[in-house]
């Protein structure tokens, strides 16, 4: 082993260590540089930083509350929300930054709303921490594009971008329920609706557990506005405005969306009623006509002296006659009220 490769499997070893995804140093110009290890970071932070700097921990790491703690400069509060595991969505001031708890789908996310799972962020001017415990879909959209060579102005850009992501992974899963209960729609309409309505029930679930728990509180996000940190530019506000009307027209979709799933859940119990009620009808019927047949039965069979026909030769087949009459006649009588609409 040479000892550039031993230089770069002890920083690769060290970056593990301290639970660093990944980092990038953002000049004024908004040109991402990859930080090595959280040496790196440390000494930048610890310098006359120009630009910001972007650090992704790993919070299943045991090093990286340890290492923030130490190192990131960060509030309590922020430290107290990873304890606590706080999953409410919001964005709120926090000192002189903003603190952000942001629900995201796993990797693995299929249509199941405890694939959900949260990222804490950190933003101020000059750093943006944002730490997680599974790996998530947004921010690894985000890291795609840093690693593209994407422009990030400020801090705020990023969590911008990372806002921007979230609302269009949440768009994207919206659009696979949506044809999906296109499909359930089309066989609904055409009669096979039987397995469907479990399918429903976790869809409409699912809308709801998504609209919880992906939407920041537009009412913590208006305070930020309200009352910002004196380093954000009205640039910045303007794109928080933004991104928040981003994510009032994915709540419109998934209103929509919850109707229409509402909607093809009281067509199929229409339909399941209609079948019970067809079900039930017929079992009424059977059971009237087969009344006559049963009642004479019941008569004859009585072990007692005095049984009309018991000594005449053709006793059954007079018998037989009567009860198909009387059968008729019920049956007769029966359809008639149905054909004319009467109960």
């Amino acid at each position: 082993m040479t000892l550039a490769d031993a230089s770069h499997l002890s920083t690769l070893d060290q970056r593990a260590d301290d639970g660093l995804i990944c980092g990038y140093h953002f000049d004024a110009a908004g040109t991402a540089r990859a930080l090595n290890s959280t040496a790196d970071a440390a000494q930048l932070m610890g310098g006359d930083l120009t630009g910001f700097v972007w650090l992704h921990m790993n919070l299943s790491h045991t090093a990286s509350l340890r290492w923030l703690r130490a190192h990131a400069g960060l509030s309590e509060s922020f430290f107290d929300a990873l304890v606590d595991g706080s999953r409410s969505a919001r964005i709120e001031r926090d000192e002189d930054a903003l603190f952000a708890v942001l629900n995201d789908v796993t990797f693995d996310f299929s249509f199941d709303a405890q694939e959900v799972e949260t990222l804490w962020v950190s933003v101020s001017k000059r750093l943006v921490v944002s730490a997680r415990r599974r790996p998530l879909r947004s921010v690894d959209r985000l890291r795609t594009a840093v690693r593209r060579g994407v422009s990030l102005g400020s801090s705020v850009d990023l969590l911008d971008h990372l806002l921007r992501d979230q609302a269009d992974e949440l768009q994207r899963i919206l659009r696979r329920a949506s044809e999906r209960l296109d499909d359930i729609e089309d066989e609904v309409l055409a009669g096979r609706h039987q397995r469907h309505g479990t399918e429903l029930a976790g869809l409409r679930r699912l809308m709801v557990r998504l609209q919880r728990l992906l939407t920041p509180e537009p009412s913590a996000l208006a305070r930020v506005l309200a009352r910002p940190p004196g380093w954000m530019s009205g640039d910045d506000l303007q794109q928080l405005t933004q991104a928040n009307e981003e994510f009032s027209l994915v709540l419109r979709d998934i209103a929509a969306l919850q109707d229409r799933i509402k909607l093809m859940q009281d067509e199929s119990a229409t339909k399941v009623a209609e079948e019970n009620n067809r079900s039930l009808f017929m079992l009424t019927m059977v059971t009237v006509l087969a009344l006559p047949i049963n009642l004479t039965s019941g008569l004859f069979g009585m072990n007692v002296g005095g049984i009309p026909l018991a000594e005449a030769p053709s006793g059954f087949w007079w018998m037989l006659g009567l009860i198909g009459v009387v059968t008729g006649m019920i049956a007769w009588r029966v359809l008639r009220r149905v054909r004319d609409g009467k109960p």
